[in-house]
């Protein structure tokens, strides 16, 4: 008899002893193994679900000596970045022979192009070198925002530019008329406004969802192709809208683009001078590598199902649409541009001599 009460008081200390476990652990942040380590997720207890509050971006990779020679080269890249647009900026803003639409434009490009990369990449390097890789929800969401936002500028001034471009070469005579200083203006600014329209569609469908398979973002900052993962709502409408979007933005300024230089093309193999076809080439040609890389590695980012691939896959190839092409629109409109080259001289001989005199 006096073992049967013990066995019993042993059984009902148990089943206390698990209840109260229980009841501690529901009160816990859920918790997801990630590498070697533990990484508590910054969960919003809701009811019977378990809502994301905050997300952990991907680093740029595991080992810290292979992250630190990664952060230092996109972080060279940055500034490089930020320096040859700010002197496209400068130099086309002050110098008056540059005072036409082509440079109107160039000096657009040169600004998105500053606060496009802007967005992610000094972020990305500070997380990755810090080893913080928490970003708020707030945070996310700016990424969520203006990563599309520019993106969707940047294509619609360079879609302006090759339009300006064939004008220019096709029909010379009507590029004053047709190029005026209004229809800069007013395309800027249609460009602008309507790409914020665009983002807003974009980041209030991404962030209706609901977020509660896990935190870690597989990229190094926030998109919706990698937030769409994580997401527990139906994505159906989220995905329709990324296929329209690209196909009816992208697909259409990507047409415009090659229709625009198929017929600066064609003309300019009439050109009599054989060094003013190659100039011609040697302009348009690094412009259309830039436009393909941009949009082919977006909308593969995009557009792609969500298959479980390797996540340094997925960063290499943000990386082409993210870093590559403001990185290189400068050496392409600056350093191969005889006009942007005399104005640079002017501007540095200037700022000497007046500080000799």
């Amino acid at each position: 008899m006096e073992s049967d009460i013990n066995v019993q008081e042993v059984s009902i200390n148990v089943d206390h002893t698990l209840q109260l476990l229980l009841e501690t652990m529901s009160n816990e942040p859920d918790v997801v193994i990630v590498g070697k380590g533990l990484i508590h997720h910054d969960f919003q207890r809701l009811g019977n679900d378990s809502r994301v509050t905050g997300f952990l971006l991907e680093s740029f990779a595991e080992a810290w000596e292979l992250r630190l020679l990664l952060s230092m080269l996109f972080l060279l890249m940055y500034l490089a970045t930020m320096l040859g647009n700010l002197i496209i900026v400068i130099v086309t803003s002050i110098d008056q022979n540059l005072q036409t639409p082509m440079y109107f434009f160039l000096r657009n490009l040169s600004i998105t192009d500053m606060c496009y990369i802007s967005v992610t990449v000094p972020n990305a390097c500070v997380n990755s070198l810090t080893g913080n890789r928490a970003i708020s929800m707030v945070g996310c969401a700016t990424q969520i925002f203006l990563v599309p936002y520019f993106i969707y500028v940047e294509i619609l001034i360079l879609t302006i530019m090759a339009r300006d471009r064939y004008v220019a070469i096709c029909q010379p005579l009507q590029y004053p008329v047709i190029m005026n200083h209004q229809f800069c203006v007013q395309s800027t600014l249609a460009s602008l406004l309507s790409g914020l329209l665009y983002s807003a569609a974009h980041t209030g469908n991404t962030f209706r969802l609901s977020f509660c398979h896990s935190n870690l973002v597989p990229q190094f900052f926030c998109d919706i192709p990698s937030l769409l993962r994580l997401s527990c709502s139906d994505t159906f409408s989220n995905k329709l809208l990324n296929l329209l979007s690209a196909m009816f933005i992208a697909g259409s300024c990507f047409t415009l683009i090659v229709m625009s230089y198929v017929r600066i093309f064609s003309t300019v193999l009439k050109f009599p001078v054989k060094e003013e076809r190659g100039k011609a080439f040697s302009t348009c040609i690094p412009h259309i590598v830039v436009v393909s890389v941009l949009l082919s590695s977006g909308a593969y980012v995009y557009l792609r199902p969500p298959l479980v691939n390797k996540i340094s896959q997925d960063i290499i190839v943000s990386i082409f649409y993210t870093i590559v092409p403001p990185f290189l629109n400068p050496m392409i409109y600056s350093l191969r541009n005889k006009q942007i080259k005399q104005a640079m001289r002017k501007v540095v001989l200037g700022k000497f001599y007046s500080r000799i005199l």
